[in-house]
C-alpha cells in the first residue's frame, strides 16, 4: 500500500470507528469555542514529534525514512486525531475538516500547480558557470520567486545552474545560496511566493500588502548576492580557472515549453481573482468556503492539467521531472497540518491558554521576528506563520472574528505582521526543514552529483553564521 493511501485510510478509520459523520462538524463549529482554553500543553507533543521526525529520521535512519515517511506522518496524525476526537467529538471533527479543507488543500493545490507547470519549462543551451553568470541566475531566481513561487522558481533554475557548473569542483555553496535566495528570501513579496504568505492570504491578508516587505527583501538579497559573488570568485580563482571551459559546442540559449508561462499567468490570475472577488459562501461538509476560493482551486488544477496535456513527455524527462518531491511534501504536510491544531487553538486562546507565558514574552516586533523565525527554521515556516499570526491576533484582539482581527492588525499594528511575515519567510532558509523547496533542491543537487551538507552541517557551517548575520542587520534596520 502506498504511503499516501496509508494516511488517508488511517484518518478515515479514526473518524469512522468513532461513528462521527462529517456533518457533525456543523454542530462542532460553535460548540467548542473554548477548545484552546481547555487543551493541555502536552497536546502539542504530536506536532513536535512530527517535526522532529522530519529533522532526525533522514539523518539517523535514512533508508527507513525514505521507505516509511508516510507511515510516520500517519502515525503522528492518528496520535493527535484519536484523543482529540474522543474528547471534543463534533468540535474536533470541525477543526480537523476546517484545517484540511480551508488550509491544507488550497496550500497543496497551489504548490502542486506551480511545481507541475514549472516542470514543463526547460532552459537549454550552453551555459558556462562563472561568478557573474551564477550570480545572475540567483538574482533572476530571486525576482521570479515571488511570482511563480519559490517552488516554481527553484525547480525552473536549479538544474540549469547545476549543468552550467558541472565543471566546477566547489558547487555545494552554490546550492546553499540558491536555497537561501531562490527557495526562500525571494518569495517574500506576494502570496504566490512562499507558503506562509499564501496561508496569510487565505486568512484575509490582501494580496499586494506583502509588498511592504520589499525593503527587507532588498537588504537581505543584496547582502547575500554580494557575499555569494565574492565567494564564487574566490573559489573560481582557487580552482585555477581563468575562463569557462569551451569544448567547441556552443548551443544558443533557448526555452522549450515556453507556453507553460501562459499557465503560470493563469495561476497568478486565479489567485488574484480569489482575493478580489466576493461571490458568497458555500458549505462543504459543514465547512464554509468562499465560492471564489473554490473556483480558484479549480482553475489551479486546470492549469496544472493543461500543462500536463500539452507538454510532451520527453521535455519533462529532459528536465528530470518526477512526482516524488511534491508527493513527499503533500504526505508530510498533512501530518504537520493535522498535528498543529492544538498549538493553533491554544495560541488563539491568548492569555487563557496554556501558552500564555509565550504570549506574555512575545511583545515587540523584534520578538515576533526572531521567535517566529527560529521556530520557522526548525518547525516549518507555514504552520509557524499561522501560529504567530494567531498569537498576535489573540494578544491584540481576543474574541474578535479572525477575518476582522486580520484587518485590524494590518490597520493598527502592521509592524507586527511584517515581523511575522519576514521571520517566517526568511528563516525558512535556516534549515532543510524550514521550507518545502529546500527538500527538493537538496535532492536534485545530490542526484546531479553535488555533495550536500548534513542537516547540522548546513546549519552550523552555512546558515547560522551567514543568515544569522543578515538577520541581525534586518533587525537593526526594521524592527528595533
Amino acid at each position: 500500500m502506498r504511503t499516501s493511501e496509508t494516511i488517508i485510510i488511517a484518518f478515515a478509520a479514526v473518524l469512522a470507528s468513532l461513528g462521527l459523520p462529517a456533518a457533525a462538524c456543523a454542530a462542532g463549529g460553535g460548540g467548542h469555542a473554548d477548545m484552546g482554553v481547555s487543551l493541555p500543553l502536552y497536546s502539542v507533543l504530536p506536532f513536535a514529534g512530527m517535526l522532529l521526525s522530519i529533522a532526525f529520521f533522514p539523518l539517523l535512519a535514512p533508508k527507513f525514512w525514505h521507505h516509511h515517511f508516510g507511515k510516520v506522518s500517519a502515525f503522528w496524525a492518528v496520535v493527535l486525531v484519536t484523543p482529540l476526537v474522543l474528547k471534543y467529538q463534533g468540535g474536533a471533527v470541525y477543526e480537523i475538516l476546517h484545517i484540511v479543507l480551508a488550509d491544507y488543500v488550497p496550500f497543496i493545490i497551489l504548490l502542486g500547480a506551480l511545481y507541475t507547470v514549472s516542470g514543463g519549462i526547460l532552459l537549454k543551451g550552453t551555459l558556462r558557470g562563472t561568478p557573474a553568470l551564477n550570480t545572475g541566475i540567483l538574482a533572476i531566481g530571486t525576482i521570479l520567486a515571488s511570482w511563480m513561487g519559490t517552488t516554481g522558481a527553484a525547480m525552473l533554475l536549479i538544474r540549469p545552474l547545476l549543468r552550467a557548473n558541472a565543471h566546477r569542483k566547489h558547487r555545494t555553496f552554490m546550492v546553499v545560496f540558491f536555497i537561501f535566495l531562490v527557495a526562500n528570501v525571494g518569495g517574500s513579496l506576494t502570496p504566490l511566493g512562499d507558503p506562509p504568505l499564501f496561508l496569510g492570504f487565505l486568512r484575509g491578508v490582501p494580496f499586494f500588502w506583502t509588498f511592504h516587505l520589499l525593503p527587507h527583501m532588498l537588504v537581505a538579497a543584496g547582502i547575500l548576492l554580494t557575499l555569494y559573488y565574492l565567494l564564487d570568485r574566490h573559489y573560481y580563482r582557487r580552482e585555477g580557472i581563468t575562463a569557462a571551459p569551451d569544448d567547441g559546442a556552443q548551443e544558443p540559449i533557448r526555452i522549450e515549453g515556453a507556453y507553460n508561462f501562459i499557465f503560470l499567468a493563469g495561476i497568478v490570475g486565479a489567485v488574484l481573482m480569489s482575493g478580489m472577488a466576493k461571490w458568497g459562501d458555500i458549505s462543504i461538509v459543514g465547512i464554509h468556503r468562499g465560492v471564489q476560493d473554490v473556483v480558484r482551486d479549480g482553475l489551479l488544477v486546470l492549469m496544472a492539467g493543461l500543462s500536463m496535456v500539452v507538454t510532451p513527455r520527453p521535455l519533462r524527462e529532459a528536465n528530470a521531472f518526477t512526482w516524488f518531491p511534491i508527493q513527499e511534501v503533500a504526505i508530510l504536510f498533512i501530518g504537520i497540518f493535522l498535528t498543529m491544531i492544538p498549538c493553533l487553538k491554544i495560541l488563539q486562546a491568548g492569555s487563557q491558554g496554556e501558552l500564555a507565558f509565550l504570549i506574555a514574552a512575545v511583545r515587540e516586533p523584534l520578538h515576533y521576528f526572531w521567535i517566529t523565525g527560529m521556530l520557522s527554521a526548525f518547525l516549518d515556516n507555514a504552520p509557524t506563520y499561522l501560529t504567530f499570526l494567531s498569537t498576535a491576533m489573540g494578544g491584540f484582539y481576543p474574541g474578535v472574528a479572525e477575518s476582522e482581527a486580520v484587518m485590524l492588525l494590518i490597520k493598527e499594528n502592521p509592524l507586527y505582521l511584517l515581523a511575522i511575515s519576514a521571520g517566517s519567510v526568511f528563516f525558512g532558509a535556516f534549515t532543510y526543514i524550514g521550507n518545502a523547496p529546500n527538500f527538493m533542491v537538496r535532492s536534485i543537487a545530490e542526484e546531479a552529483g553535488t555533495p550536500m551538507p548534513t542537516f547540522f552541517g548546513y546549519l552550523f557551517k552555512y546558515s547560522a553564521p551567514i543568515l544569522g548575520s543578515v538577520f541581525v542587520v534586518i533587525s537593526i534596520l526594521f524592527f528595533i
